[in-house]
């Protein structure tokens, strides 16, 4: 029987067998089933860890938010808590807005080296304007704010956006709090395809069916999502957009055609079929089309990603006889050998930045997260769970999703690069599986 490594299959980790043929294996990533998770409360998501240097950062309560139907400060601290780069300073008591010329000198002496105030006030027609301000303690300094005016179902969105902006003012780096993931539960023998905030909350469902719905990959602008779908009873590549529900019809070629990755520039697809005997890859057009195979090969080859300037894919193959995770230019030429720790390496993701590589590596009966750096080759083991998968990392590089079990029950994680500090995301209740960062937000 013919074997497969298939992208969906490969991110089931915690059941399976190394090597069971596709259909199996992809049927058992999208049908394994852990019970459903009991409703939550609105706010709900964990940090753990602490990290070697963190930034400590007071969020005063925002004025008038008691009143609001969001927590805007707890929502902007929690984003900054799970970034790992920074950590929270009590504010109890504190009576302040964005209109305010606080004494720093009682920040300074709870060791504060940012604050934050603001106010959220519901406006006559049902808007809530939303204004807030950053001060840097140490040097007493104004670093400005913003204000918004928005409807009651973008108050978590402005709420990352300020995060956004105290993170960028206080690291130089832009923050990734407004930006989304996605996600794919089971419950109810009905498969979803979600969309939510980047903390798991706001979740929308973007494609309900009753048949498996695996391997989402978001666009590079973030307006689209190609995803498998076996509502034909194959798995079958579209391209779905998110902002109008619309959808086309990629790959439907004999056989099975699965793990689309985007090209930077959002023009091209990288797809495994089987319309030609094994898994193997090909470059199909955005809007579908004939697609033209990359290699030919022996092997099974599967799960591709591009670098961040098109020029090579990083995929799975098993041409030397067990999962291990190669490097090809995309024009043709020398594949190259990237792992060669361990016997079953799989599911690669590289960060935008182009320094770092997550992958899944099996060690012993347990599925783990691990980071390459690829200029040096260095790898770190990042995880204390036995059924990671999925790896997709955040757009400035500095997280990572990943789904996982904990405690028996499946969770979407974040972690930090070197795996200090983790949070563990709301999510939609049932079997959770395959997230992937998108990228950030057009303002």
């Amino acid at each position: 029987m013919t074997t497969d490594l298939s992208h969906s299959s490969l991110r089931s980790p915690s059941s399976l067998p190394q090597r069971p043929g596709l259909l199996r294996r992809q049927m058992l990533a999208a049908l394994a089933v852990s019970p459903a998770l009991p409703a939550l409360a609105q706010f709900r998501v964990e940090v753990t860890g602490v990290g070697l240097t963190q930034l400590p950062v007071a969020i005063a309560p925002f004025r008038g938010e008691a009143q609001s139907p969001q927590k805007i400060a707890a929502i902007v601290q929690a984003d900054l808590e799970r970034s790992g780069q920074f950590r929270g300073v009590d504010t109890a008591g504190a009576a302040l807005d964005e209109m305010s010329r606080p004494d720093l000198a009682p920040w300074r002496q709870k060791a504060a080296d940012a604050l934050a105030a603001g106010s959220v006030t519901r406006l006559a027609d049902g808007r809530y304007d939303v204004r807030f301000r950053l001060w840097d303690v140490v040097r007493g300094q104004d670093l400005g704010g913003q204000g918004f005016v928005v409807t009651q179902g973008d108050l978590r969105l402005v709420s990352h956006r300020i995060a956004d902006f105290i993170y960028e003012k206080l690291t130089g780096e832009r923050g990734i709090f407004s930006t989304r993931i996605a996600y794919v539960t089971k419950a109810g023998g009905r498969y979803s395809l979600w969309i939510a905030d980047a903390d798991g909350e706001n979740a929308q469902p973007a494609l309900t069916s009753p048949e498996p719905i695996i391997s989402p990959a978001w666009s590079p602008s973030g307006a689209q999502i190609a995803y498998v779908s076996f509502e034909s009873r194959k798995p079958v590549v579209y391209v779905h957009e998110v902002a109008t529900g619309r959808r086309r019809l990629i790959a439907n070629f004999r056989g099975s055609n699965s793990a689309p990755a985007w090209s930077p520039d959002g023009r091209t697809l990288a797809v495994t079929l089987t319309r030609d005997g094994n898994s193997q890859l090909y470059l199909i057009d955005a809007n579908g089309g004939e697609p033209r195979r990359l290699i030919q090969s022996a092997g099974i080859d599967t799960e591709p990603v591009f670098t961040k300037d098109g020029r090579s894919i990083y995929f799975v193959s098993d041409r030397g006889g067990s999962p291990q995770i190669y490097k090809m230019p995309v024009g043709g030429g020398n594949v190259e050998r990237v792992t060669f720790t361990g016997n079953y390496n799989i599911s690669p993701a590289l960060s935008p930045d182009g320094r770092w590589m997550a992958y899944i590596a099996r060690i012993g009966g347990a599925f783990k997260l691990h980071v390459m750096e690829l200029g040096s080759g260095a790898i770190t083991a990042i995880t204390d769970t036995n059924a990671d998968e999925s790896p997709s990392f955040a757009p400035n590089s500095r997280l990572i999703l990943y789904a996982t079990q904990v405690q028996g029950r499946e969770a979407l994680m974040t972690t930090t690069l070197d795996g200090k500090i983790k949070a563990r995301l709301a999510g939609q209740s049932g079997d959770i599986r395959e997230p992937d960062w998108g990228p950030f937000q057009k303002t």
